[in-house]
């Protein structure tokens, strides 16, 4: 492995870099697959049911080296053969970007309408899949002796708003295990969460995006999150914060307060 370094450059070059993306066929992954190849970075794009966006996104990329991977978050079987198959490729990974995600637009007051079944769903894919996605590709990042998780968070962890309250406690757990994870993966891999307010992406079924303009307008900076602000987030986190880890990033114009 590499030494940890305090050379005052204070600055993570990421050309030549290998970043993987979970949900990096659309939406935020896709964005920030976009702004790590300009970068620099080989970007391994990860998907589930996205095939063909994969293609089409990779073929948009600058670049070369880049490639995709079917990662379903549900498939620890499938999630550890895709790690496989990065490995034989790459052999190493210095950034894994876990941008894959589901929730389902439920009224907080409805309790009966947040289905046993929604509730673990939500769970499983945000929480879960994520952790396993993480243990297949740690591997990976200690033998790049410098790498990098962000795992793709929100707002909803902490203000218990969202699109519903398993949504929420799945992204409050998902920030635990970061902060879990982080003990554990130094001193050769740090670990962050970038917790954005709700973004501009019809990631939200049903959702209307008048309803994400207004929520905007209540912050101090009154701007609505796009999938470029996390992806920009996520470059400044990787290349500037050399010794932050276990941390969330706030990106929402200060909706939250």
């Amino acid at each position: 492995m590499a030494e940890i370094r305090n050379d005052g450059l204070g600055f993570y070059d990421l050309v030549g870099k290998v970043a993987v993306i979970t949900g990096g066929s659309s939406g935020i992954g896709a964005a920030c697959a976009r702004r790590l190849a300009e970068a620099g970075a080989s970007v391994v794009v990860g998907y589930n049911a996205g095939d063909s966006r994969a293609q089409e996104l990779i073929s948009t990329l600058p670049g070369t080296g880049h490639s995709s991977a079917h990662i379903p978050l549900d498939d620890s079987a499938a999630i550890r053969s895709a790690a496989e198959g990065v490995a034989r490729r790459h052999h190493s990974v210095d950034l894994l970007v876990n941008s894959a995600g589901v929730t389902e637009k439920v009224a907080h007051s409805d309790l009966e309408g947040l289905t046993d079944e929604t509730f673990d769903r939500i769970l499983t894919l945000n929480v879960r899949g994520t952790f396993s996605v993480i243990r297949a590709f740690t591997p990976l990042l200690r033998a790049s002796g410098d790498g990098a998780i962000a795992n793709i968070s929100s707002i909803s962890a902490f203000t218990g708003l969202g699109s519903s309250i398993a949504y929420c406690s799945a992204k409050a757990g998902l920030d635990t295990m970061t902060t879990s994870l982080a003990r554990v993966l130094g001193p050769h891999v740090r670990i962050f969460s970038l917790s954005p307010a709700a973004v501009d992406t019809n990631f939200v079924p049903g959702r209307d995006p008048a309803t994400v303009r207004a929520q905007a307008q209540s912050a101090p900076i009154p701007v609505v999150t796009t999938p470029d602000d996390v992806a920009c987030s996520l470059i400044g986190a990787v290349t500037s914060l050399r010794f932050s880890t276990g941390s969330a990033i706030i990106i929402d114009g200060g909706q939250h307060l």
